[in-house]
């Protein structure tokens, strides 16, 4: 299980990478071409061309710790085109379901939107 709260977020890097990045080369592209902070505690998604593998570049608080995953049956979700800002925004549980296979996530919202404290009330059905 790779996080358990609405509190961390996660992204897709919505390019192809080449899968022999490393702890480094991760890095640097979430802090180059997606502006972010790699130690922030959020999930950052990367997915090889041909749609086989995808790495998680986590930071546990610790140091960076890569989530790996190659599929021996099929393929992970298309991302890219699907952002113009170079990211796609999920919950932990639309990654969860995208390392699962699911093929809408990253295409749609499969989450209800985030609770905003504060907002207006929901109205009561008699």
């Amino acid at each position: 299980m790779i996080g358990t709260t609405r509190a961390v977020k996660a992204y897709a890097y919505a390019a192809p990478v080449d899968m022999r990045k490393g702890y480094d080369g991760l890095y640097a592209l979430v802090k180059r071409d997606l502006g972010m902070n790699p130690i922030s505690g959020d999930l950052f998604l990367f997915v090889s061309r041909n749609r086989v593998r995808a790495k998680v570049l986590i930071w546990d608080g610790t140091g960076l710790c890569i989530y790996a995953k190659r599929l021996e049956k099929g393929r992970f979700a298309c991302l890219w085109g699907a952002s113009r800002s170079g990211r796609v925004d999920l919950t932990v549980a639309e990654l969860c379901l995208f390392l699962d296979g699911c093929a809408l996530a990253g295409r749609i919202p499969l989450s209800p939107a985030e609770y905003v404290a504060g907002g207006t009330r929901p109205v009561a059905f008699l």
